[in-house]
């Protein structure tokens, strides 16, 4: 069964969806496989020329239809898409000025010292393959450009397989830069659980498969003028660790 969005919302001018763990959002130009943009134009073809495309370092370009802002293929949860493009530029507008309030779920390994806190650094590119982000450090950090990440500790408690040490913690980003959370995290030296990149060697705990960040809820106003509050459920991996780690 292919992975699919499903509707959270839906009104003339927005499409809020809880978009599963494994689904891109839209091609990177290098392979063909099923994302969010794909099911949007299959969907909702009277979105296609709402948003902005993208060209590839391949020279393609790739169709984003009413997309805002993005989730890591490897995170579930809520997001919301733009089906005109006065909705479009109204959505946009919200995440640049940082007025939306995003809430993630994470695990992620080990105990925390503190209770809460905010992590306030410069994301920058690694030269890797796969490519990926990392904390710039010392003099060279610039922090008007720095991205803030509020978070803080739910639970605490370990994997009953390992015995390893797990937190679950609520996570709340101000900007938002490429892997944000989880690049904060391995900065915080508590990377997320089954992180392919930022913990890279470690157990995948609880049975996941993939990182152990959901997007729960986004808090943003609508074209209407009216602000709501949307929620993704946890889904099924989520729901199976936080059992186990109670």
């Amino acid at each position: 069964m292919p992975l699919e969005p499903t509707i959270l919302y839906e009104d003339s001018e927005v499409l809020v969806i809880n978009k599963p763990a494994g689904l891109i959002v839209h091609s990177d130009g290098r392979t063909e496989e099923p994302s969010v943009a794909a099911w949007v134009l299959a969907q909702y073809p009277q979105m296609a020329d709402v948003g902005e495309p993208w060209t590839s370092p391949q020279g393609e370009v790739i169709a984003r239809p009413g997309i805002v802002h993005r989730l890591d293929r490897g995170t579930s949860g809520v997001m919301i898409l733009a089906k005109t493009r006065e909705a479009y530029a109204f959505l946009k507008e919200q995440f640049q000025e940082r007025t939306t309030e995003k809430t993630y779920r994470a695990l992620v390994y080990g105990h925390p010292a503190k209770e809460a806190g905010v992590i306030e650094a410069e994301i920058v590119r690694i030269r890797a393959t796969p490519p990926r982000w990392g904390v710039r450090r010392g003099e060279e950090s610039r922090t008007h450009r720095a991205a803030i990440t509020e978070w803080r500790v739910l639970s605490r408690g370990v994997d009953p397989e390992s015995g390893e040490k797990v937190s679950l913690l609520e996570a709340r980003p101000k900007t938002g830069r490429t892997h944000q959370i989880r690049v904060h995290f391995k900065h915080l030296n508590h990377p997320v659980v089954c992180d392919p990149l930022y913990a890279k060697g470690r157990p995948c705990l609880f049975g996941f498969h993939r990182p152990a960040l959901h997007a729960l809820s986004l808090a943003i106003t609508l074209p209407s003028g009216e602000r709501k509050t949307f929620e993704a459920p946890l889904p099924a991996d989520f729901a199976h660790a936080l059992r186990q780690l109670s």
